[in-house]
């Protein structure tokens, strides 16, 4: 399996207009943060989690010439924006773009993209096949995936888990039940959005208490504010098992 974080910030995360913090300001390309969102290759499919705002910029950056399904954590607007530029994909090789997510998620693309879905099409526009996930285990072209519901303040968000590893964004809560399907990943991406309270997202120290839980042989932190610091300070304070992800780092997980 070969993962590529196409995004590790949020839209606190990016450069901020007029700011001139440490993070804003650095020259270090590991705090160029775009909108949250990772690219997984396994058995030869090529999926995506969450189509951010920034979502055709990090595929030309990556080179990622096929995609086979997107999948959705939640709908918001950091992880749904970038959805129309999918038709690149469907112009390239001719087929519709499923897209997995839950009841919720695809009403809210329906509403916001509500011409994809138009009964005579715009000639040109997107072209999906939507696919509704509960929490429950499910098949997406031939691969086996765990939804993994955790709470981002009030709204359930999926992680998923796709063999031993798994990718968890916007959470503030795991329940008991829920961890138990993460326990045993090798590999484990949570976020981690700043150091001081927020009311939807783990603080770092959140994040790390969730990481000695878990217990994976490897944790990568991502969804950064800018508020928590640069990567080089704050990495230099983790434990050798915990590291901060950047825009572009790519893991081989056996």
């Amino acid at each position: 399996m070969k993962v590529t974080f196409l995004g590790t910030g949020t839209s606190q995360g990016v450069p901020v207009i007029g700011c001139d913090c440490l993070v804003c300001s650095s020259l270090d390309f590991r705090d160029k943060r775009t909108r949250s969102a990772i690219h997984i290759e396994v058995d030869g499919k090529s999926f995506v989690i969450d189509t951010g705002p920034d979502f055709r910029t990090q595929m030309l950056r990556e080179k990622i010439n096929s995609l086979d399904a997107v999948i959705f954590t939640h709908e918001h607007k950091d992880h749904t924006a970038g959805l129309d530029d999918i038709r690149p994909y469907n112009f390239s090789q001719k087929k519709d773009m499923p897209i997995y997510g839950a009841k919720k998620v695809l009403h809210q693309i329906k509403k916001e993209f509500s011409y994809i879905f138009e009964e005579v099409k715009y000639p040109g526009v997107p072209s999906v096949i939507p696919h509704e996930i509960t929490n429950v285990p499910f098949i997406a072209e031939g691969i086996n995936i765990i939804p993994i519901e955790v709470m981002h303040y009030r709204l359930p968000v999926f992680g998923f888990r796709f063999n031993d590893f798994t990718y968890i964004t916007d959470a503030k809560q795991i329940e008991e039940k829920e961890l138990e399907k993460i326990k045993g990943s090798k590999t484990l991406v949570l976020n981690a959005l700043q150091k001081n309270h927020h009311i939807s997202h783990f603080t770092l120290e959140e994040a790390i208490q969730m990481v000695n839980i878990i217990q994976p042989e490897m944790a990568y932190f991502t969804h950064i504010s800018h508020k928590l610091g640069n990567h080089q300070e704050i990495e230099s304070s983790l434990p050798s098992h915990i590291r901060l992800a950047y825009d572009g780092l790519k893991l081989k997980i056996d």
